[in-house]
C-alpha cells in the first residue's frame, strides 16, 4: 500500500507516491507527491525525509531531514 498520513486540518488521508521524471537537461530525478487515493505508484517513506503539513491548507509535504 505505501506510506499514509492524515491531515490535522481536514481529517483526510493522503498517500505518498513517487514518479521518475526527465528534466530539460536530460537528468533523471525522482519526485514525491501526496494523493488522496493510493495508486500503483504508492511508496513507503524514503530515507532522509520527514512529513510536515502546510499550516494554512493542511496538505502534507515531504521535507528533507537535516
Amino acid at each position: 500500500m505505501g506510506y499514509s498520513t492524515t491531515s490535522q486540518k481536514s481529517g483526510e488521508t493522503y498517500y505518498l507516491h513517487s514518479k521518475d521524471v526527465t528534466l530539460r537537461g536530460g537528468r533523471r530525478q525522482t519526485i514525491y507527491y501526496f494523493a488522496r487515493k493510493a495508486g500503483p505508484n504508492a511508496v513507503d517513506m524514503p530515507g532522509g525525509y520527514s512529513v510536515m503539513q502546510n499550516s494554512r491548507t493542511g496538505l502534507p509535504m515531504l521535507k528533507k531531514s537535516r
